[in-house]
């Protein structure tokens, strides 16, 4: 039974616009202006002259899902694509315009720093009035106590007003009590990101315990990497609307997909556009697929060849040069790096090539790192090019997704070496 259920959810927000249809444009005009208008009372009439311009928003445009209990969900998309409205939605925080929302438990909600705090109570205080809030006994409250602050990370401040912890310090304490005083339903948004990593690393840990408990997370961020470890399923929302649910490497690859078309090749004509500094620019960045038979697109099967070109400005110097292939989330599946090169001023050139059948399908980023005299990079340039890798089988019959960033073929050998009756 499902303990969310979002039901053609849309919210509309209207955009008030001035519009001034005379009068001065610049800062300098608009000082001199008003500054004339305290003495001749132009500035009633400039005023009256200004009109209003309404534009209705939608960042929410019939959405529906269902949640299952003890569900990880992950919510995906770029900015502006409705994220936060739908958690502040859920969390009743904001009424939708239309549709409806059934949610079957307590929720605890962690959207932007300092959420649910009293800002004059102290952390002890707000610890109590947390738990009330969600409507639990203080006998319950003082069970967890401990545990919460240990989680936190305060015990110093305890007795301090809230007003006066860093962002970091509320997060602490907010997803501390959001995780300990046992909710149904825990709602995340991006704020985790004001923690440090370690803080970070704690509450990621914590909340499958949390989800293993039987209770609903709902989590928002921009690290894809975080989303895929913690979250078993995962929403793709694209300018308010619900693009996919299901899978959470499905639906990023998806989304990936979508926000990052393929792009091939890079180049810039001189060194005075180039992207770099006084010691190297970068001239080229391309991958050329060696297409089999009547392929037109690249799959798991295409071998690719990797160029690169840059120009070296310095007189002599020795370098060589990094390449990181990049996954979907972000991490690096491999890094590989060139002998060095002892160059003078000129156009230096690179190439690699990686077989087919090595990665796995999905979207991929390169970035490259130039290094002087194998010790600091002296030119990162993330994200160059961008390429998508499709999906082939043949004689199986299972498609699901293959795990892993790499999927070579390697040789592998089986056979029966004993016959034993059953």
């Amino acid at each position: 039974m499902a303990i969310i259920k979002v039901e053609n959810i849309s919210k509309k927000y209207i955009i008030d616009h001035q519009k001034k249809t005379k009068g001065p444009v610049g800062i300098r005009d608009v000082l001199s202006h008003y500054t004339k208008s305290l003495f001749n009372g132009a500035y009633r009439q400039e005023m009256a002259e200004v009109s209003n311009e309404k534009e209705e928003f939608w960042a929410l445009r019939d959405v529906s899902f269902e949640i299952e209990a003890g569900d990880r969900v992950g919510i995906v998309g770029s900015n502006g694509a409705g994220k936060s409205t739908m958690l502040k939605v859920l969390s009743r925080i904001t009424e939708p315009t239309s549709g409806r929302v059934s949610i079957g438990g307590r929720v605890a909600s962690l959207l932007e720093v300092g959420t649910g705090f009293h800002p004059e109570l102290t952390g002890r205080e707000n610890i109590f009035l947390n738990g009330a809030i969600l409507g639990m006994k203080r006998e319950e409250i003082r069970r967890h106590f401990d545990a919460i602050v240990d989680f936190s990370g305060t015990e110093k401040f305890l007795d301090t007003p809230v007003k006066r912890y860093s962002s970091g310090m509320y997060v602490r304490l907010g997803f501390a009590i959001a995780a300990h005083l046992e909710p149904e339903i825990m709602i995340i948004d991006e704020v985790l990101a004001v923690g440090d990593a370690d803080f970070q690393r704690k509450c990621l840990g914590k909340m499958p315990d949390v989800s293993d408990s039987g209770r609903t997370i709902l989590f928002v961020s921009h690290n894809l990497t975080a989303v895929q470890s913690l979250c078993n399923k995962s929403v793709f929302m694209q300018k308010g609307r619900m693009m996919e649910m299901g899978e959470t490497s499905h639906v990023i690859a998806s989304y990936m997909s979508k926000v990052r078309r393929t792009s091939l090749v890079q180049e810039w004509e001189s060194v005075a556009i180039a992207p770099g500094n006084d010691q190297v620019r970068l001239k080229l960045v391309e991958v050329v697929p060696a297409y089999l038979g009547k392929q037109s697109r690249i799959d798991t099967r295409t071998p690719i060849t990797i160029r690169f070109e840059f120009w070296n400005l310095m007189k002599q110097a020795d370098l060589n040069l990094s390449l990181h292939f990049n996954s979907v989330t972000g991490e690096t599946v491999f890094n590989i790096a060139t002998p060095i090169l002892s160059s003078r001023q000129g156009i230096v050139r690179a190439e690699t090539q990686i077989p087919g059948n090595f990665l796995n399908d999905g979207v991929y980023t390169l970035s490259i790192m130039i290094v002087k005299d194998m010790t600091a990079p002296i030119l990162v340039i993330p994200e160059t090019v961008t390429l998508e890798i499709e999906d082939f089988r043949e004689n199986v019959a299972w498609y699901g997704k293959w795990p892993g960033a790499v999927r070579p073929r390697l040789p592998f050998t089986i056979e029966q070496v004993e016959e034993v009756p059953v």
